[in-house]
Protein backbone atom coordinates (compact mmCIF):
# COMPACT_ATOMS: atom_id res chain seq x y z
CA UNK A 1 0.00 0.00 0.00
CA UNK A 2 1.53 3.33 -0.90
CA UNK A 3 1.58 5.74 1.85
CA UNK A 4 1.25 9.32 1.50
CA UNK A 5 3.74 11.55 2.00
CA UNK A 6 4.06 14.51 5.06
CA UNK A 7 3.10 17.19 2.78
CA UNK A 8 -0.12 15.05 1.02
CA UNK A 9 -1.28 14.12 4.58
CA UNK A 10 -1.35 18.22 5.39
CA UNK A 11 -2.91 19.64 2.38
CA UNK A 12 -5.78 16.60 2.51
CA UNK A 13 -5.78 17.66 6.37
CA UNK A 14 -5.90 21.44 5.39
CA UNK A 15 -8.89 20.41 3.00
CA UNK A 16 -11.25 18.92 5.20
CA UNK A 17 -10.89 21.32 7.90
CA UNK A 18 -11.90 24.11 5.24
CA UNK A 19 -14.60 22.32 3.94
CA UNK A 20 -16.47 21.57 7.44
CA UNK A 21 -15.66 25.14 8.46
CA UNK A 22 -18.01 26.80 5.11
CA UNK A 23 -20.45 24.14 5.24
CA UNK A 24 -20.92 25.10 8.91
CA UNK A 25 -20.88 28.43 7.90
CA UNK A 26 -23.32 28.16 5.83
CA UNK A 27 -25.74 27.06 8.25
CA UNK A 28 -25.53 30.38 10.39
CA UNK A 29 -27.73 32.51 8.09
CA UNK A 30 -30.90 34.19 8.76
CA UNK A 31 -31.97 36.41 11.99
CA UNK A 32 -30.23 34.82 14.97
CA UNK A 33 -28.15 32.63 12.98
CA UNK A 34 -31.81 30.58 12.24
CA UNK A 35 -31.40 28.85 9.15
CA UNK A 36 -34.40 25.97 9.84
CA UNK A 37 -38.33 26.42 8.77
CA UNK A 38 -40.79 27.65 11.93
CA UNK A 39 -41.89 24.81 13.55
CA UNK A 40 -45.06 25.03 13.02
CA UNK A 41 -45.67 25.89 9.26
CA UNK A 42 -49.48 25.47 8.64
CA UNK A 43 -50.20 22.38 6.68
CA UNK A 44 -50.67 23.30 2.97
CA UNK A 45 -52.91 22.29 -0.16
CA UNK A 46 -50.25 22.86 -2.27
CA UNK A 47 -47.72 20.47 -0.39
CA UNK A 48 -47.53 17.29 -2.47
CA UNK A 49 -49.32 14.57 -1.54
CA UNK A 50 -46.86 11.94 -0.39
CA UNK A 51 -45.49 14.77 2.03
CA UNK A 52 -48.56 14.84 4.67
CA UNK A 53 -47.89 17.42 7.59
CA UNK A 54 -45.90 16.16 10.42
CA UNK A 55 -47.05 14.52 13.64
CA UNK A 56 -47.65 17.46 16.06
CA UNK A 57 -44.81 17.92 18.99
CA UNK A 58 -44.43 20.18 21.99
CA UNK A 59 -42.89 22.61 20.11
CA UNK A 60 -46.25 22.88 18.22
CA UNK A 61 -48.53 23.98 20.71
CA UNK A 62 -49.48 27.55 22.05
CA UNK A 63 -51.56 28.70 18.98
CA UNK A 64 -54.31 30.70 19.86
CA UNK A 65 -57.06 30.93 17.24
CA UNK A 66 -58.10 34.83 16.44
CA UNK A 67 -60.98 33.76 14.31
CA UNK A 68 -63.75 31.22 15.44
CA UNK A 69 -65.39 31.09 11.68
CA UNK A 70 -68.39 32.03 12.86
CA UNK A 71 -68.42 35.79 13.76
CA UNK A 72 -65.87 38.83 13.45
CA UNK A 73 -65.36 38.72 17.51
CA UNK A 74 -62.27 41.04 18.38
CA UNK A 75 -61.95 41.95 14.49
CA UNK A 76 -63.79 45.30 12.73
CA UNK A 77 -64.12 46.29 9.58
CA UNK A 78 -61.06 48.48 9.09
CA UNK A 79 -62.54 52.64 8.19
CA UNK A 80 -60.18 53.12 4.46
CA UNK A 81 -62.90 55.27 3.31
CA UNK A 82 -64.50 52.99 0.27
CA UNK A 83 -63.79 49.77 1.42
CA UNK A 84 -66.07 46.98 0.38
CA UNK A 85 -68.38 44.48 2.91
CA UNK A 86 -65.95 42.31 5.62
CA UNK A 87 -68.48 39.03 6.62
CA UNK A 88 -68.35 35.53 7.57
CA UNK A 89 -69.52 33.07 5.04
CA UNK A 90 -68.65 28.98 5.29
CA UNK A 91 -65.93 29.74 8.01
CA UNK A 92 -64.16 31.75 5.89
CA UNK A 93 -63.65 35.51 6.53
CA UNK A 94 -64.73 37.72 3.33
CA UNK A 95 -63.08 40.88 2.30
CA UNK A 96 -65.16 42.06 -0.41
CA UNK A 97 -63.76 43.74 -3.51
CA UNK A 98 -63.69 47.42 -2.30
CA UNK A 99 -65.23 50.46 -4.13
CA UNK A 100 -61.86 52.58 -2.89
CA UNK A 101 -58.58 50.95 -2.87
CA UNK A 102 -58.62 48.78 0.12
CA UNK A 103 -60.89 46.67 2.36
CA UNK A 104 -59.75 45.10 5.48
CA UNK A 105 -60.14 44.26 9.43
CA UNK A 106 -58.37 45.90 12.33
CA UNK A 107 -58.23 43.94 15.54
CA UNK A 108 -60.45 45.84 18.21
CA UNK A 109 -59.52 43.52 20.93
CA UNK A 110 -57.47 45.36 23.79
CA UNK A 111 -54.00 46.45 22.33
CA UNK A 112 -52.32 44.88 25.71
CA UNK A 113 -53.11 41.41 24.45
CA UNK A 114 -51.18 41.49 21.66
CA UNK A 115 -47.42 40.74 21.83
CA UNK A 116 -44.60 43.00 19.75
CA UNK A 117 -41.42 40.65 19.73
CA UNK A 118 -41.32 36.82 20.05
CA UNK A 119 -44.56 35.70 18.20
CA UNK A 120 -46.07 34.35 15.35
CA UNK A 121 -48.70 34.66 13.25
CA UNK A 122 -50.31 32.17 10.93
CA UNK A 123 -52.81 32.61 8.48
CA UNK A 124 -54.31 31.27 5.22
CA UNK A 125 -55.17 33.98 2.65
CA UNK A 126 -57.06 33.56 -0.41
CA UNK A 127 -57.02 35.92 -3.46
CA UNK A 128 -60.59 35.62 -4.94
CA UNK A 129 -60.75 38.40 -7.54
CA UNK A 130 -58.34 40.96 -8.53
CA UNK A 131 -54.78 41.24 -9.75
CA UNK A 132 -52.94 42.95 -6.05
CA UNK A 133 -51.97 42.09 -2.59
CA UNK A 134 -54.62 39.85 -1.00
CA UNK A 135 -52.94 39.70 2.58
CA UNK A 136 -51.18 42.96 3.95
CA UNK A 137 -50.82 41.16 7.37
CA UNK A 138 -49.96 44.81 9.92
CA UNK A 139 -48.38 43.39 12.91
CA UNK A 140 -46.61 45.36 16.05
CA UNK A 141 -42.85 45.46 16.17
CA UNK A 142 -41.20 46.58 19.12
CA UNK A 143 -43.13 50.36 20.12
CA UNK A 144 -43.38 50.34 16.28
CA UNK A 145 -45.67 48.16 13.28
CA UNK A 146 -45.10 46.94 9.71
CA UNK A 147 -46.46 45.11 7.26
CA UNK A 148 -45.81 41.94 5.53
CA UNK A 149 -47.25 42.52 1.97
CA UNK A 150 -48.80 39.07 -0.30
CA UNK A 151 -49.11 40.07 -4.06
CA UNK A 152 -48.54 43.60 -4.00
CA UNK A 153 -47.27 45.58 -6.85
CA UNK A 154 -49.19 44.40 -9.67
CA UNK A 155 -50.12 40.79 -8.03
CA UNK A 156 -46.25 38.80 -7.56
CA UNK A 157 -44.52 41.13 -5.09
CA UNK A 158 -43.46 40.12 -1.29
CA UNK A 159 -42.00 42.03 1.09
CA UNK A 160 -42.00 44.57 4.51
CA UNK A 161 -43.21 47.92 4.32
CA UNK A 162 -41.53 49.81 5.35
CA UNK A 163 -37.82 49.51 6.34
CA UNK A 164 -35.91 52.95 6.62
CA UNK A 165 -39.13 54.62 4.77
CA UNK A 166 -38.55 51.94 2.10
CA UNK A 167 -41.34 50.12 0.95
CA UNK A 168 -41.63 46.24 -0.03
CA UNK A 169 -40.87 47.24 -3.83
CA UNK A 170 -37.82 49.24 -2.53
CA UNK A 171 -35.81 47.37 0.14
CA UNK A 172 -33.87 44.03 0.38
CA UNK A 173 -37.00 41.71 1.17
CA UNK A 174 -38.78 42.35 -1.91
CA UNK A 175 -39.22 39.55 -4.07
CA UNK A 176 -41.63 38.08 -6.88
CA UNK A 177 -43.91 34.98 -6.49
CA UNK A 178 -46.51 33.60 -8.71
CA UNK A 179 -49.83 33.67 -7.02
CA UNK A 180 -53.26 32.33 -8.57
CA UNK A 181 -56.62 33.43 -8.14
CA UNK A 182 -58.57 30.97 -5.97
CA UNK A 183 -55.91 29.24 -4.25
CA UNK A 184 -55.27 28.78 -0.50
CA UNK A 185 -51.59 30.24 0.82
CA UNK A 186 -50.42 29.72 4.01
CA UNK A 187 -48.23 32.72 5.83
CA UNK A 188 -46.91 32.22 8.28
CA UNK A 189 -44.78 35.13 9.95
CA UNK A 190 -42.42 35.46 12.75
CA UNK A 191 -41.05 38.20 15.10
CA UNK A 192 -38.05 38.36 16.94
CA UNK A 193 -35.42 40.96 18.29
CA UNK A 194 -34.00 42.66 15.34
CA UNK A 195 -35.63 39.82 12.88
CA UNK A 196 -38.72 39.84 10.57
CA UNK A 197 -39.11 36.73 9.24
CA UNK A 198 -41.95 34.91 6.77
CA UNK A 199 -42.75 32.02 4.66
CA UNK A 200 -45.34 31.49 2.31
CA UNK A 201 -46.21 27.79 1.72
CA UNK A 202 -43.61 26.41 4.10
CA UNK A 203 -40.70 28.08 2.15
CA UNK A 204 -39.25 31.48 3.39
CA UNK A 205 -39.93 34.58 1.69
CA UNK A 206 -38.18 36.93 4.33
CA UNK A 207 -35.48 36.98 6.59
CA UNK A 208 -34.86 40.86 7.70
CA UNK A 209 -32.77 42.27 10.04
CA UNK A 210 -33.72 46.31 10.94
CA UNK A 211 -31.06 47.08 12.73
CA UNK A 212 -31.51 50.80 13.42
CA UNK A 213 -33.30 51.66 10.52
CA UNK A 214 -36.97 53.40 10.88
CA UNK A 215 -39.73 50.39 11.07
CA UNK A 216 -43.24 52.38 9.95
CA UNK A 217 -46.29 51.24 7.98
CA UNK A 218 -47.39 52.85 4.84
CA UNK A 219 -49.72 55.86 5.62
CA UNK A 220 -52.61 54.12 3.61
CA UNK A 221 -53.06 51.16 6.13
CA UNK A 222 -52.22 53.10 9.40
CA UNK A 223 -55.95 52.08 9.73
CA UNK A 224 -54.77 48.37 10.05
CA UNK A 225 -52.63 49.35 13.53
CA UNK A 226 -52.05 47.61 15.79
CA UNK A 227 -52.79 44.69 13.86
CA UNK A 228 -54.54 43.74 10.49
CA UNK A 229 -55.30 41.99 7.06
CA UNK A 230 -56.04 44.20 4.24
CA UNK A 231 -55.99 44.14 0.45
CA UNK A 232 -55.49 46.58 -2.14
CA UNK A 233 -58.11 46.15 -5.09
CA UNK A 234 -59.11 42.36 -4.51
CA UNK A 235 -61.64 40.75 -2.96
CA UNK A 236 -59.68 38.17 -0.87
CA UNK A 237 -60.79 35.18 2.00
CA UNK A 238 -59.42 34.47 5.14
CA UNK A 239 -59.78 31.63 7.47
CA UNK A 240 -57.38 29.58 10.58
CA UNK A 241 -55.75 33.29 12.03
CA UNK A 242 -53.66 31.89 14.77
CA UNK A 243 -51.41 33.64 17.02
CA UNK A 244 -48.84 32.20 19.61
CA UNK A 245 -46.02 33.88 22.00
CA UNK A 246 -42.49 32.30 21.19
CA UNK A 247 -40.60 30.86 24.50
CA UNK A 248 -36.61 31.62 24.80
CA UNK A 249 -34.88 28.88 22.21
Amino acid sequence: MRVLSTACQHAIAWTLLVTLTLTGASLLTGCRGEARPPATPPPSEAQPKEQPPAAKTDAEKGWESLFDGKTLAKWKSTKFGGEGKVFVKDGQLILDMPTGDMTGITWAGERDDLPHLDYEVSLRAMRVEGDDFFCGLTFPYKDSHASLICGGWGGGLVGISSLGHMDASENETSTYHEFKNGRWYDILLRIRDNCIQAWIDGKQVVDAQPGERKVDVRIEVEESIPLGIATWHTKAALKDIQLRRLLDE
